[in-house]
């Protein structure tokens, strides 16, 4: 039986076609799941279980999120259906290019007992990758990743004549964007002071800076060298900076493949689109400035006594009519 279980997984000479990304939320997700499991069950190896959402392109794998699932009453072998389906259904409303592309668990050998539990899994995805968390190993025992998780891909093995259900371990590498370079970076600072917002700023700052300085370096180069002096020679030294006009063709170069935002065109475009902008902002604040005065009129008018308790408040040219007599209904009255 224990080798029947070992072999589950098959030997490190078969390979997988599959490149798998990994993003950091899912990993901080099953690390989060895993402890408060820990606590909450006074346990050391409670049994984990959740679903993995991400993109699938041909044979290209990226696991993005990932969520909690939960097991029928007294059943840790059987999935509770209903809540996957529930919860998977409230993310595709809120993340509607995310699929559901597998599962996860948190174990030291995968064995015979999640072949079990992934065939549940295989009517939401013809194949359910299974993502496994290492808790009881270090990072050394992990071969060739920096961190204790191992991804599987389903295969079928025949052996005796007879076809079972197998994992292939697949190499995956950690994807990161620069909003999650961001957030893990503050995590692990253990926030540091700062919010993600203003580390994102920072770092912008840091970047233009930068450029700044760079730029400030070649325009200081273009002005030592004169480059509006001909000289036949290939260098000419112009106060202490050689001139080598390679390098100041690869400036002219770079110049001119910058947009031209000083042209006639982008000039008229821009007012054009400034007047526009300017114009609505104007209007806003005209009909806004309209609606209050005529809220105005309406009080002095109540406040002047020029409108009965029992008539309705008249708006509009007919109640400009009455002006004379102070109030439409008495105007009409003394007139019918």
């Amino acid at each position: 039986m224990d080798t029947d279980e070992q072999s589950v997984i098959l030997p490190p000479s078969t390979t997988s076609g599959l490149s798998l990304f990994l993003h950091p939320l899912p990993i901080l997700n099953i690390s989060e799941h895993l402890t408060r499991l820990k606590l909450q069950t006074r346990s050391g190896s409670p049994f984990v279980l959740g679903a993995l959402l991400g993109t699938q392109n041909g044979r290209q794998v990226e696991i993005v999120n990932s969520f909690e699932l939960a097991t029928e009453a007294g059943r840790d072998d059987v999935v509770d259906h209903g809540f996957l389906v529930q919860r998977r259904d409230q993310y595709k409303q809120v993340f509607p290019s995310l699929e559901f592309i597998g599962w996860y668990t948190v174990v030291s050998t995968v064995t015979s007992r999640h072949i079990t539990l992934h065939e549940q899994f295989t009517g939401y995805c013809s194949t359910p990758l299974l993502l496994v968390l290492q808790a009881g190993s270090s990072t050394s025992d992990v071969t060739g990743q920096a961190l204790p998780f191992k991804a599987y891909e389903p295969s079928v093995e025949i052996r005796d004549k007879k076809t079972r259900s197998v994992f292939i371990e697949v190499p995956y590498k950690v994807e990161t964007g620069e909003a999650e370079r961001i957030a893990v970076d503050w995590t692990a600072r253990g926030g540091g002071g700062r919010t993600s917002l203003e580390s994102h700023l920072q770092t912008q700052r840091a970047a233009v800076k930068m450029l700044h300085e760079r730029i400030l370096v070649l325009v200081q180069y273009a002005n030592t060298s004169d480059i509006h002096t001909v000289n036949a020679h290939p260098y000419r030294c112009i106060g202490q900076v050689p001139k080598d006009y390679t390098t100041l063709r690869s400036l002219s170069a770079l110049i001119a493949s910058l947009p031209a935002s000083e042209s006639s065109g982008f000039r008229e475009e821009f007012n054009t689109e400034y007047e526009d902008v300017q114009l609505t902002a104007f209007l806003s604040v005209l009909t806004k400035t309209t609606s209050v005065l005529n809220d105005l009129v309406d009080k002095h008018l109540v406040m002047s006594g020029g409108i009965r308790d029992d008539r309705p408040l008249m708006t509009g040219p007919r109640r400009r009519m009455g002006r004379q007599g102070g109030f439409l209904g008495d105007w009409s009255s003394t007139h019918s």
